[in-house]
């Protein structure tokens, strides 16, 4: 009698752990990081990337989206640099100590990038850096303003938006 209670003690704690068992073992996917919306992100030093995105009709202007988190103390000068034809561009953006700063919003004006060659639905390498920090290359999606909430954000041949050139090289 004996033997047959604990024959079931044993099968009803190995159907038990059987069947919820695997929540043991299996990977949790809400630990895991993800993007969210449409765009990329990354960290570079203490400045947090988020949600890059570039908007282009054409596939050679584009409209860069991204928002940058500075958590710090000090204000810090980002460094935005891309290539196209052989050439480097670049230019940069102050972030404020403590502060989120968004660019390429009608807002905020449109940052463009010419001459990108890069289609809508590719992916685009732009590299983001500050200082001493190393610096982050990430590959941009490229949509267009098919999407209601970009409709505003395809880039035009305006002097008063602001665009990266070789400049500053």
């Amino acid at each position: 009698m004996k033997a047959r209670i604990a024959a079931s003690v044993i099968l009803a704690g190995g159907l038990l752990l059987g069947t919820t068992g695997c929540g043991f073992i299996a990977p949790q996917a809400t630990t895991y990081h993800y993007d969210a919306s449409d765009g990329v992100s990354g960290n570079v030093g203490s400045i947090d990337v988020r949600n890059a995105i570039l908007i282009s009709d054409n596939g050679e202007l584009a409209n860069l989206l991204v928002t940058l988190v500075n958590p710090g103390a000090e204000s810090r000068s980002i460094t935005i640099q891309y290539e196209a034809g052989g050439k480097k561009f670049s230019d940069s953006v102050t972030v404020p100590a403590g502060e989120t700063t968004q660019i390429g919003t009608p807002d905020n004006q449109l940052f463009v990038l010419r001459n990108i060659d890069s289609q809508p639905g590719s992916l685009f390498p732009v590299y983001f850096q500050y200082g001493d920090e190393p610096g982050k290359k990430l590959l941009v999606p490229v949509l267009t303003n098919g999407l209601e909430e970009y409709k505003d954000l395809t880039p035009v041949d305006a002097v008063t938006d602001k665009v990266i050139d070789d400049a500053k090289n």
